[in-house]
């Protein structure tokens, strides 16, 4: 495996070298004609506008070229315009900034990246509702009490905050977050609610929506990589075993449905079997928390969360583009199951390059948690 893990390091810099040199001055989402289009051009707020940059520091710790520094630092320059539109930024700014000015700061210790991303934590601490004991996901009259299971990825600019500046709130608010949506998202059985309604009031459940999954009541796969990978992120940031606990029970849904597909997920575990559609993205995202799973556990438990995240991996691999001449490494990645509909369904995302890069760096011995 160790060979396996190097190889595909040595393709994946190779190609994502070649892809920096061109777009430093891109935010991009997805690929069009073999080249990134750029989702900050309609949109500097959208909420993966962070994943390239953060990408590309990746690859600079992992390489040292300072290629990926320099476009990093390019699309830095453009990124910093959302603080401009500050009202249209909602719970996402922990992918937008953490990965992004927060690891360049892990790396370069650069004064001004670390206003940013104090700065967006601070604007996550902002979302907090009190009296329901949750951050709200989206701006808006119609949504004050909706919350999406993705948040528990942003959380970890919170603890963050707390662990830079000595202040705790930002560690209180992130708890009290991830300990509502452990009663709220997490089913008994592992599977998890994509969006959940609270009382802004009282913090009590209204009702569930399928979200981008199949249905009310399905398993959006992606969802499932969100939690895993983020209570194993609160576990890591406060050592508590509920949040452990919960990052393995749904770690173990998870591998049991991924087993019965070759290790490559579908959109939905809860979907009809036809038409198959599956989400290379979900598979990259439970591959890193997996590996951080590994690293939480006993040794006798290790190898579990370990050989899944491996097996993720390889049959992901089958879906890459290695070719330096174009953008993109992971293709065959899905926004939503949107039923009846080709939209969104197997492409290129940005994300799904983001995560499987990171996956192999931590698998390759990584220094750093970015999250």
């Amino acid at each position: 495996m160790e060979e396996w893990i190097n190889t595909t390091w040595e393709k994946l810099d190779r190609k994502l070298r070649a892809s920096a040199g061109r777009n430093g001055d891109k935010l991009p989402y997805t690929v069009h004609g073999g080249r990134f289009d750029d989702a900050s051009k309609p949109n500097i707020t959208w909420w993966t506008n962070g994943f390239w940059p953060a990408l590309l520091w990746l690859m600079y710790d992992g390489t040292g070229e300072e290629v990926y520094r320099r476009s990093a630092e390019s699309c830095e320059r453009i990124l910093a315009g959302a603080f401009a539109e500050c009202d249209r930024l909602d719970h996402d700014v922990g992918f937008l900034f953490h990965l992004s000015f927060g690891a360049d700061y892990k790396i370069t210790n650069s004064s001004s990246a670390r206003r940013y991303a104090l700065y967006a934590a601070n604007l996550l601490a902002g979302r907090y509702n009190p009296n329901g004991e949750f951050l709200r996901s989206w701006n808006g009259r119609d949504n004050v009490g909706w919350v999406i299971i993705d948040c528990m990825m942003n959380i970890p600019l919170l603890y963050w905050a707390s662990e830079e500046t000595g202040d705790p709130r930002y560690k209180y608010i992130a708890m009290k977050h991830a300990d509502k949506v452990l009663k709220t998202h997490i089913r008994a059985d592992g599977s998890v609610n994509h969006i959940v309604e609270l009382d802004p009031d009282t913090g009590d459940i209204i009702r569930s929506y399928g979200g981008q999954g199949f249905c009310e009541g399905s398993s959006w796969s992606r969802g499932q990589s969100w939690a895993l990978y983020g209570y194993a992120l609160s576990y890591v940031h406060t050592g508590e075993q509920r949040y452990l606990d919960a990052a393995k029970r749904v770690a173990h849904y998870y591998i049991a449905c991924v087993s019965a597909t070759g290790y490559v997920p579908r959109i939905d575990f809860r979907a009809p079997e036809e038409p198959v559609l599956i989400d290379t993205t979900s598979g990259a995202i439970a591959a890193s928390g997996l590996c951080e799973i590994a690293k939480s556990v006993g040794e006798n438990e290790r190898g579990t969360y370990l050989f899944a995240a491996e097996k993720i991996l390889c049959a992901l691999a089958e879906y890459c583009d290695w070719d330096p001449e174009t953008d993109g490494v992971l293709g065959m990645g899905s926004e939503a199951y949107n039923p009846g509909s080709d939209k969104g369904h197997h492409m290129p995302i940005i994300y799904g390059d983001y995560f499987f890069a990171e996956a192999l760096y931590k698998l390759r011995g990584g220094r750093l948690l970015f999250f």
